[in-house]
């Protein structure tokens, strides 16, 4: 059994546990801090440092992150500081802890937590996993295999602005919509994305997953929809797993 810490940073909040990779269960409490209004790297690193501390922890540290990340580096800022474009963030969280980390995207790692331990486990053909907090994360699998970094909510919207800006939690609060006003706008981006991917199985997770009944009569999407396992920790299990793959 290996237990691996893990941790999800949002846009939001971020967040650490020790994870179980084997079953895919947390064996610590969650910790949380908000993510700094100021969310450069520098003030970032420095809440992760503090997220690790409160650990007695030394080995790999597992991360997921808003943003195309690609060997370790954000190409993207997503719903951060623009000043993460480019920037290394494994040495850089590394270098502010003194541990090693691996890192990916935040929706690639909570869609390898659902597939390999939870609701897409032996799901076959192209699923989508899709996060729903501050703005749409999206993970894509076919037959099992991650295709990274394929970022749905980036897609321009009825505006022109990216979808995730219409749909995303951050807009549900922003326009004070109840649950029957928000639920059309999410099954619009569905609509959008099945329409291009013609995907299988929709697996729905982040914060949101959790009050899928609220809006769940506004889904007419035709693609089965499955509810997430892990819910708001996908990200930090799926990230643990990860680090404990790479390790």
């Amino acid at each position: 059994m290996a237990n691996i810490l893990g941790i999800d940073v949002g846009g939001t909040g971020i967040k650490a546990a020790l994870v179980d990779t084997e079953a895919g269960t947390l064996v610590s409490d969650r910790h949380r801090s908000n993510t700094p209004d100021s969310s450069t790297p520098e003030n970032i690193a420095a809440t992760v440092k503090q997220l690790v501390a409160e650990f007695d922890y030394s080995g790999t540290v597992g991360c997921c992150f808003p943003a195309v990340v690609i060997d370790g580096k954000a190409k993207t800022a997503g719903n951060l500081d623009a000043a993460w474009r480019d920037t290394q963030i494994d040495a850089e969280f590394s270098h502010a802890t003194g541990l090693p980390f691996v890192v990916l995207n935040d929706a690639d790692a909570a869609g390898i937590a659902e597939m390999r331990l939870g609701a897409g486990f032996g799901l076959r053909g192209m699923v989508i996993m899709i996060t729903i907090g501050t703005g749409l994360g999206s993970g894509v699998f076919y037959n099992g295999e991650l295709i990274p970094n394929i970022e749905l909510g980036r897609m321009p919207g009825k505006d022109g602005e990216p979808i995730e800006f219409y749909a995303g939690n951050r807009a549900r609060k922003t326009n004070n919509l109840s649950w029957d006003e928000w639920g059309p706008r999410f099954n619009y981006f569905l609509e959008r994305v099945a329409r291009v991917f013609s995907p299988d199985h929709f697996i729905l997770g982040g914060g949101v997953s959790k009050e899928f009944r609220k809006y769940e009569a506004a889904i007419k999407v035709p693609t089965a929809i499955h509810v997430a396992k892990f819910r708001n920790n996908a990200g930090i299990i799926g990230a643990a797993v990860a680090a404990d793959q790479r390790d």
